[in-house]
């Protein structure tokens, strides 16, 4: 093998090897890489990561994880997910929340994303909104869980704002004459630029406060139905 050739190798290598490795925060291959518009790649440490923790309805988590591996070629580290079945205890739903919270969060923090608010599942996330560092949205859809994958490496409120706006940007009507929308050349949605400071008390109000101890986490059925 050519010498020139081996270098880049061995580089990957090591970045491949240890316990700690930086991952991928965007959708390269390479671990920790991410494409930023105007400069070469830098890589980010696991550290610099917030974790992200799905939780909703049986198997919507684990398809909405499945989702982000075929989109980036392989699944970014720390995203975990809990499907909540229909016949699951709630408490050990809550404890086992607050286990994989602390798994994944990281000096960054954590962002829980779940689907539907008064729902067992939402109720469960919401447990999680007290925990530091942690910040909770509902209404998952594929085009917030993105946007959060991408923009992971910012600072948590900023984040915060960056999956609620992917969310409702991915919200769209479709016709039979709706172009197709392309980005411009050299651009990219997810670009994690340097943010401006973020006001904490809009933050604040983008995220499900805490539910009492007390407070009943099965969700209510009403006449149709949840």
């Amino acid at each position: 093998m050519p010498l020139r050739h081996q270098a880049p190798r061995a580089a990957r290598q090591m970045m491949r090897s240890g316990p700690h490795d930086p991952r991928p925060v965007e959708g390269a291959y390479e671990p920790g890489f991410v494409p930023v518009h105007g400069s070469g790649p830098f890589f980010c440490s696991k550290a610099d990561m917030a974790g992200i923790l799905i939780i909703a309805h049986a198997p919507f988590a684990t398809a909405l994880r499945d989702c982000i591996s075929h989109i980036y070629g392989g699944l970014p580290a720390r995203i975990g997910v809990i499907d909540v079945s229909p016949d699951c205890d709630p408490a050990q739903q809550v404890a086992f929340a607050h286990s994989e919270i602390e798994r994944l969060k990281e000096e960054n923090g954590a962002l829980v994303l779940t689907d539907m608010f008064g729902a067992t599942p939402a109720n469960i996330a919401g447990r999680l909104a007290s925990v530091p560092n942690v910040r909770v949205l509902c209404g998952v859809n594929l085009p917030m869980l993105v946007r959060a994958v991408c923009y992971r490496a910012t600072p948590l409120d900023t984040l915060v704002d960056k999956a609620l706006a992917g969310a409702n940007k991915g919200i769209q009507a479709i016709g039979p004459a709706t172009p197709a929308v392309a980005p411009p050349a050299g651009s990219c949605e997810c670009l994690p630029a340097v943010p401006p400071v973020a006001a904490a008390a809009a933050a604040s109000a983008d995220c499900l406060s805490a539910l009492p101890p007390e407070a009943d986490l099965t969700q209510k059925a009403g006449p149709t139905g949840l």
